[in-house]
């Protein structure tokens, strides 16, 4: 049976709540998988996504980075809400250290075999997790941003990284891509980057339909994807 959980933690004076999926019939720590949220803050969609990784073996835990019960309902709430993280990315580091903090301290968790992954802002809140040198198995990037902090030049990246992108994602474009690859090979990086075609912004989400933003479910590169994360779990839990 999936158990469910809110995990209530704080950071820096902050009060978060968290969602923990699991299967017990799974016994003992397991290998985990730490989810973090797009820019409108933890929602279903990543709680889901933790259920449905939970059915898979994983412990799952859907972060939260906004506090317990925030949630922004608007585009221009959501950019209200990322940008304290945007401007001050050790701020935003140290909030995503401390959510991968409590999930290796759960005893349903194996604290040395942990991939995060994220979707949209989430996905350069993993990036960053692998920028400051955090030594987890890996960090997956759904449809992420990626633009580089100003506090870890020179840093190893000790993760393996996994980049899944839509080619016409008007939020990241091609140049910006171009420069995470040289950014992450100058790091020593492990890295991958699956690029699809004729896909847009927030592929995943089949809620999304927003011509202004340029994001489109794409039920191709969703299943693409989706099936990509499984590969590199394999892989990075062998």
């Amino acid at each position: 049976m999936i158990v469910e959980e809110l995990i209530d933690y704080e950071h820096d004076g902050a009060q978060l709540q968290g969602f923990l999926a699991y299967d017990d019939a799974v016994k003992g720590a397991r290998p985990s998988i730490l989810i973090s949220h797009a820019w409108g803050g933890l929602s279903d969609f990543e709680c889901d996504k933790a259920r449905t990784l939970a059915g898979l073996g994983y412990t799952a835990f859907a972060l939260d980075l906004f506090g317990k019960g925030v949630r922004g309902s608007s585009p221009e709430e959501n950019s209200k809400l990322i940008e304290p993280f945007i401007k001050d990315r050790a701020l935003l580091q140290s909030r995503m250290t401390r959510s991968l903090e409590i999930l290796g301290e759960l005893s349903v968790a194996d604290s040395n075999k942990i991939v995060a992954i994220g979707f949209c802002f989430g996905g350069l809140c993993v990036l960053d997790l692998a920028r400051i040198g955090t030594g987890i198995r890996g960090v997956v990037s759904f449809h992420g941003l990626f633009a580089q902090p100003d506090n870890t030049a020179g840093t190893k990246i000790r993760a393996k990284v996994l980049v899944l992108h839509g080619h016409e994602d008007p939020m990241v474009p091609v140049d910006d891509v171009i420069a995470l690859e040289k950014e992450l090979t100058a790091a020593d990086a492990d890295w991958q980057i699956h690029v699809y075609g004729h896909t847009q912004h927030a592929f995943t989400n089949p809620d999304a339909n927003d011509p202004n933003l340029g994001a489109f479910y794409n039920a191709a590169a969703d299943r693409r994807s989706w099936q990509t994360l499984l590969n590199f779990l394999d892989e990075s839990f062998e």
